[in-house]
């Protein structure tokens, strides 16, 4: 039984009012809170931990993916509308011309200066360490495989090697090369820059300090397009003179010249037979796509596999295996390699098309081999059948038993690194070919001069392109609660500078402004951001002072593509600002395209100002910031409606850049070809009759990212 004590009316009485008291003072605290943290956090904008806006974070890879499909489509019609082997003939020949296009003039052909290192004799054959100058200065390691036994003249292989470390030593081009060997091949396979003994930026320890492979191949290639130069000519050029000394021996029968090599060295194999017409076989292993699945998958590739103007071109991964066309060819790919087995069988049917015509299809072949990316054996076995019918030197079937060698034994400098030996490294002519720019090019170009050289540097098709177009589209958004600006108000509108493409602008104001600007005010201040203007509108000092010294001017902000509200989400996670990351995937494409991404950005503020000037603001202040003071440079000068500029942390020069051996300034803020008709200084001198003022400007180091 339970014992239920019930209290009297008088406590509770008192229980009520002791829990009203306290729901009182819970009412008071929320009030108090409610006032003083706006305050406060309005106070704290240096430990802002707001996001910052990225509502468009698809459009910029939407409107690359749209590009390259116009592109293939109108290639693929050409390609169908060929119907006799005149057709054929003739289309062979342009895809060469193109080729050379992209990745022309060549160096002139220098004494190669071999010397042989080291010898290791095997029971089938011998291994001959070389090392020759494919430049001047500029060494090159690689390993000859000579057959014993053997009647000599022999069917020759230039191996070239794919992403690895150790370059030519490790196991799957140790592998390829030795079962070439055994069966009677003279095997030359030599280390690709930035692997193997050939790092271009070594620490004490012969270590990169970049990072091999990739990282140093990003790194000096990005750097080398202000001079005009593409790292792929410089890989490819290695190639043709390892071809030179292949064929300068004795032992090697020029009628049966062959090429293969994976991933990195299928790269290398595909480009070598566009612009190499020596060659009688080819097999490049995973590598062979088309460049739209490449971009549709979001895959990036390294510098040297994007060719200038390629795309523009109208080229693809076939057409530099066309080139060789009707000489054999196989593609070796893999079922489930990133690059996409799709690729490789349109890559095919093209190019079946292209040698039936010529009456040559069994000359052209494909083979998927299973598993993932990798010169495995059963595409190392592919490849020698195809070479085997092609020369009737072996009916081997299977690869033979190989055995690895040890990387010491394959070493052809010292120590492993032909920096010991005094190799010149890649940065040393980007810098040298920079100083030999600067004095050929033009002092004190006048300025309709300079906005031409502009014009072309950038893509468009001349200094005045972006008028005389319709008025650009807009769109207003909804307004969002404050995001802690310098004014209580913004709106957000978006201004479509081509199809597919908007830039964001930010309008702050006094007063809630929901639609289109008001007008009656003649000057704009317009900022283009580093990376963001949410997050700069909240940390940038130079946006305050902007405001607070022209208070009767509208204030706006823009993030061009790519940057800020359409920082792309693509590649990897979070990887926008690595060097291998969605920052680089759409500069380099751009490159491909012909229309370098500080142009397109370039279009952008054109665009915007042009916006302005329809509402009614007639005079423009452009103020920018690090990475946005470059289009921004360029825009100032393209543009009579710019009055006045602010540049804050601009990059000095190109030329400091490009004769730097360390910098940061991103790929999407440097300009292929630039130095071979003007560099910013010259803008900047242009600039100071618009009353140019510019706050801290930075070398190569540059400013840094928005993390």
């Amino acid at each position: 039984m339970f014992d239920f004590n019930v209290p009297s009316k008088e406590s509770l009485s008192k229980l009520a009012s002791h829990h009203i008291r306290i729901l009182n003072i819970f009412i008071l605290a929320m009030i108090i809170w409610l006032f003083i943290s706006p305050a406060k956090a309005a106070s704290s904008s240096n430990s802002d931990s707001l996001k910052p806006l990225n509502r468009f974070p698809r459009m910029v890879q939407e409107y690359f993916v749209k590009s390259v499909r116009q592109i293939e489509n109108k290639s693929n019609e050409r390609r169908a509308g060929l119907l006799t082997k005149a057709d054929a003939e003739a289309y062979v020949r342009d895809v060469r011309e193109k080729i050379q296009q992209s990745f022309g003039p060549w160096p002139e052909k220098t004494p190669l200066k071999p010397r042989i290192t080291g010898v290791a004799e095997r029971d089938a054959y011998k291994i001959e360490n070389i090392i020759f100058e494919s430049r001047p200065g500029f060494l090159v390691t690689a390993n000859l495989y000579i057959p014993k036994g053997r009647d000599f003249p022999l069917p020759g292989v230039v191996g070239t090697c794919g992403h690895s470390a150790t370059g030519k030593a490790i196991d799957l081009y140790q592998s390829f090369a030795q079962g070439l060997a055994r069966q009677g091949y003279v095997v030359l396979i030599y280390d690709p820059i930035s692997q193997g003994e050939r790092l271009q930026y070594p620490d004490e320890n012969l270590k990169s300090k970049i990072g091999v492979g990739v990282g140093e191949h990003l790194y000096a290639g990005n750097q080398q397009f202000l001079v005009g130069e593409f790292i792929g000519s410089w890989r490819a050029w290695d190639g043709i003179r390892a071809l030179d000394y292949l064929l300068s021996i004795e032992e090697v029968d020029p009628k049966h010249i062959g090429v293969t090599g994976n991933s990195g060295g299928g790269t290398m194999t595909t480009w070598l037979c566009g612009v190499e017409r020596r060659w009688t076989m080819a097999a490049p292993s995973c590598f062979i796509t088309t460049f739209r699945r490449n971009t549709e998958n979001e895959l990036p590739a390294d510098t040297e596999q994007c060719p200038p103007n390629a795309l523009a071109l109208g080229l693809d991964h076939s057409d530099f295996l066309g080139a060789m066309a009707p000489r054999p060819v196989i593609i070796l790919a893999k079922e489930g390699d990133y690059f996409d087995a799709r690729g490789a069988e349109e890559a095919y049917q093209r190019l079946g098309h292209l040698y039936g015509l010529m009456g040559a299809k069994e000359n052209i072949g494909l083979f998927i081999g299973p598993g993932y990316h990798g010169y495995s054996q059963e595409n190392r076995e592919a490849m020698y059948k195809w070479f085997n019918h092609a020369t009737g030197i072996s009916d081997m079937q299977k690869e033979p038993e190989l055995v690895i060698e040890k990387d010491e034994t394959l070493y052809c400098a010292p120590r492993g690194q032909v920096c010991e030996l005094n190799s010149r490294p890649i940065y040393s002519f980007t810098k040298e070919l920079s100083q030999q720019l600067a004095k050929e090019r033009r002092k004190n170009i006048p300025a309709p001069m300079l906005k031409r050289r502009i014009a072309k540097v950038l893509g468009f098709q001349g200094p005045t392109a972006f008028q005389n177009q319709e008025l650009s589209e807009y769109r207003i958004l909804r307004n969002w609660r404050s995001r802690r600006y310098p004014k209580p108000n913004w709106t957000t509108y978006l201004v479509e500078t081509e199809p597919g493409i908007l830039a964001v602008v930010y309008r702050l104001s006094d007063e809630r402004l929901y639609s289109r600007p008001p007008k009656g005010q003649k000057r704009a201040i317009l900022y283009i951001s580093h990376q963001s203007s949410d997050a700069e509108l909240r940390s940038e000092p130079l946006i305050k002072e902007l405001i607070e010294a022209e208070p009767d001017a509208a204030f706006y902000t823009c993030d061009v593509r790519g940057i800020g509200e359409s920082q792309p989400d693509t590649c990897n996670e979070n990887s926008y600002l690595g060097a291998y990351g969605s920052d680089y995937f759409y500069a380099i494409h751009s490159i491909m395209l012909g229309k370098p991404y500080p142009g397109q950005r370039t279009l952008d503020i054109l665009r915007v100002i042009d916006w302005l000037k329809s509402s009614g603001h007639e005079e423009v202040h452009l103020a920018a910031k690090g990475w946005g003071a470059v289009p921004a440079t360029f825009a100032a000068v393209l543009s009579d409606q710019v009055k006045q500029v602010t540049l804050k942390n601009a990059l000095t020069s190109y030329s400091d850049i490009a004769e730097s051996e360390t910098y940061s300034w991103p790929l999407s803020a440097l300009v292929p070809d630039i130095l071979r008709f003007f560099d910013l200084p010259d803008c900047y001198r242009i600039l100071e009759s618009k009353n140019l003022k510019q706050i801290d400007p930075r070398g190569p180091d540059g400013p840094k990212g928005i993390n």
